[in-house]
């Protein structure tokens, strides 16, 4: 099973990046998506998950209404579309796959990303 995130780099405050996830090895359309982000020195959080049909999605308080997860199962790839950045969106970000009862929690994801840093200067 792989998960290859792709889409970080160095980005200013108030504009728009997009993640992306390309997975293979598994059934990509039985899985719940999730991404999560990392920043230096803390612990791994939840951003966003959207379930296997694409048709219900959840977001961390942080980011609602400035990201949107999405979902191609024709091209087993999520993606992260992340608008009005700001610094302290500042991370590695991960994508991860769990089953159809994964929610928030990094334990209810059996498989992830090498991440991809997103970086928003200020």
């Amino acid at each position: 099973v792989q998960l290859q995130a792709s889409g970080g780099g160095l980005v200013q405050a108030g504009l728009s990046l997009r993640l992306s996830c390309a997975v293979s090895g598994l059934t990509f359309s039985r899985y719940k998506m999730g991404w999560f982000r990392q920043a230096p020195g803390k612990e791994r959080e939840f951003v966003a998950r959207i379930s296997t049909n694409g048709g219900n999605t959840y977001y961390a308080d942080s980011v609602k209404g400035r990201f949107t997860i999405s979902r191609d199962n024709a091209k087993n790839t999520v993606y992260l579309q992340m608008n009005s950045v700001k610094p302290e969106d500042t991370a590695v970000y991960y994508c991860a796959a769990g089953n159809i009862y994964a929610r928030s929690s990094v334990l209810e994801y059996d498989y992830w990303g090498q991440g991809t840093l997103v970086t928003v200067s200020s």
